[in-house]
């Protein structure tokens, strides 16, 4: 995960503020053009809440979704790999997905939210913290890792109500492509649940059209928009 950020050092995308895990969060909230829909959270990579994430969460909007991206990091935004590296390592697993459980509260008790239920769609290590977060929230029913990177061991998945849609690069070295099998098997046998997980002929981070140099634009079309049709399928 040596990639740099859209916009290096740059302040974080933050409209909106909500109570969450004891604290005031902020986050990027954006309303689809008819003003209400099915709600989707939007997490960061390990750079923050850069222009990428807040132009996916646009993107989401303009597909019909209430888009929220929960700001994990409090408003900071790496410069590089390595802050990068410390900011991740700053913020424990149970913190972030603390975090996440105050967004999906507070996505629900908007008015503009049509669904019962949320989508969660993640990058690297935001694709990590959708399944963290799918595994132990059952409002979670769609769940769509990018490239997610797990912080150590798998989570339980046995408490796992999301179907899973997976989208993962044959080049990346940070994920092989055999762990895939494990975490398939891990989801399929703990909650009963059979994940799709699809290998593109990408590197990691093949999404970010910030990145030029491994963003790939057909990989994208098609992960993007299986992901629509599966957030919309799973949330009405």
């Amino acid at each position: 995960m040596s990639e740099t950020p859209r916009s290096t050092g740059a302040p974080a995308h933050q409209n909106v503020t909500f109570p969450s895990a004891g604290t005031t969060a902020h986050g990027y909230l954006a309303l689809p053009p008819s003003g209400q829909g099915p709600g989707v959270i939007v997490i960061q990579e390990w750079w923050g809440l850069t222009d990428h994430i807040a132009d996916v969460t646009d993107r989401l909007a303009a597909e019909g979704f209430v888009a929220l991206a929960p700001d994990l990091y409090g408003g900071n935004v790496a410069h590089d790999s390595g802050e990068a590296l410390r900011m991740l390592q700053d913020l424990p697993v149970s913190r972030g997905v603390e975090l996440l459980s105050g967004a999906v509260d507070h996505l629900l008790t908007l008015d503009e939210v049509t669904s019962d239920s949320v989508g969660s769609v993640g990058f690297c290590m935001g694709g990590g913290f959708v399944l963290y977060q799918a595994a132990v929230d059952p409002r979670v029913r769609a769940a769509v890792p990018f490239y997610g990177v797990i912080q150590g061991e798998l989570p339980d998945f046995s408490g796992l109500k999301a179907e899973v849609l997976g989208h993962y690069g044959e080049r990346d070295a940070a994920i092989p492509a055999d762990s895939l099998d494990t975490l398939r098997e891990t989801i399929r046998r703990q909650s009963g649940i059979t994940p799709d997980l699809r290998l593109y002929p990408a590197d990691h981070a093949f999404f970010n059209d910030g990145r030029p140099e491994v963003h790939d634009p057909e990989s994208s079309a098609l992960a993007w928009g299986s992901t629509v049709a599966f957030l919309r399928t799973q949330l009405g």
